[in-house]
């Protein structure tokens, strides 16, 4: 009788064991830009070395045709009905992204507001991205350190309806005027984050009709940093000073050559494979988001998590990747016990 319970209680266990992996394997994210956006591309390889290292049976990065919320909303609902039962989301909107996500809490699909964070009360488990006020203010100072603080600079940013655009132009305003009157910002260009050409057309016409009044230049997007970049190369500038974001080629090469002082690094990768690993936890094990976790607070929410950020110079451009990968091992060796309750 005793080794027949033996039997049973170790076929259960078996059987636990079993459930447990098929839950695993059924765990089916999708990663939703706002639109097509080169910083987006990393959260592709992301979400495959987190299928292949955690066994999630579909993790698809998934980008609207372009940048328009109702588009954003369309793909959401079609790839919930395909049985997709997990959201990586950046929102189109901080405020109308919270409309989607909650249809998908409703059917009981939950969802983590991705690189850009929903306004509260949102129903996304939290916001996982780039603590942008933090970047842009960090850039910002390396900028006017390297000027001696004295000067006019000028900031190129991102979109309006980018929840982190209105973070990084406080950001840079506050640096500026940490400087109490030292540097003058002279103008902040916004809007010019969609399109390559929308960019270099603001960019250069506003260095051609005042740039012997510019001493320095700090972009906190893609684009118009990409832009900026060319077009100190284009007129062999090295007197303007400048910092950018992300690591776009053009970029790299531009700190490499001493047109930029150098690149604030963001995360996208590692806000793809962890948020992906997150989902598996979540969906697959049913751990559930620890009410009691550190948190931190920013204009849009209670519950945001830093993804991570550096400033990259000359010195580190060969090796950013590095950066960043240290950066997302790290975060990962204390997620699970930082952030979520599992039983």
């Amino acid at each position: 009788m005793a080794r027949a319970i033996q039997r049973l209680a170790g076929a259960a266990a078996l059987l636990l064991i079993a459930a447990g992996a098929a839950q695993a394997k059924d765990v089916r994210v999708a990663l939703i830009p706002g639109g097509p956006h080169p910083y987006f591309a990393n959260w592709e390889q992301g979400a495959k070395d987190a299928k292949r290292d955690f066994g999630i049976a579909a993790a698809d990065y998934k980008v609207p045709a372009k940048w328009e919320l109702g588009l954003q909303n369309q793909l959401i609902e079609n790839l919930s009905a395909q049985g997709y039962n997990a959201f990586l989301i950046f929102p189109g909107d901080p405020v109308a992204t919270n409309g989607p996500m909650q249809d998908l809490a409703s059917a009981g699909i939950p969802s983590i507001a991705t690189a850009g964070c929903t306004k509260d009360p949102t129903p996304a488990l939290f916001c996982f991205g780039t603590d942008v006020g933090r970047s842009a203010y960090l850039g910002t100072q390396h900028l006017l350190q390297a000027m001696g603080n004295k000067g006019t600079i000028v900031h190129f940013t991102g979109n309006l309806v980018d929840p982190n655009t209105e973070l990084r132009m406080k950001a840079v305003e506050r640096a500026v005027a940490e400087t109490h009157g030292g540097v003058k910002l002279l103008q902040t260009i916004a809007d010019i984050d969609r399109t390559p050409q929308e960019a270099d057309e603001k960019i250069n016409a506003l260095l051609a009709a005042r740039g012997k009044e510019i001493d320095g230049i700090i972009t906190t997007a893609w684009l118009p940093s990409v832009s900026a970049a060319t077009a100190l190369r284009r007129i062999g500038d090295k007197r303007i000073k400048m910092v950018a974001i992300d690591h776009d080629q053009v970029v790299l090469d531009a700190i490499k050559d001493g047109y930029l002082l150098g690149t604030m690094l963001q995360n996208p990768y590692g806000q793809a494979y962890i948020g992906s690993y997150v989902m598996e936890e979540i969906v697959g094990h049913g751990c559930k988001v620890n009410a009691g976790a550190p948190f931190k607070k920013n204009a849009y929410t209670t519950r945001f998590v830093d993804s991570g950020t550096a400033f990259a110079g000359p010195n580190d451009v060969a090796h950013y990747q590095d950066v960043m990968k240290t950066v997302t091992k790290d975060l990962m060796a204390t997620f699970k016990a930082t952030y979520l309750t599992c039983s």
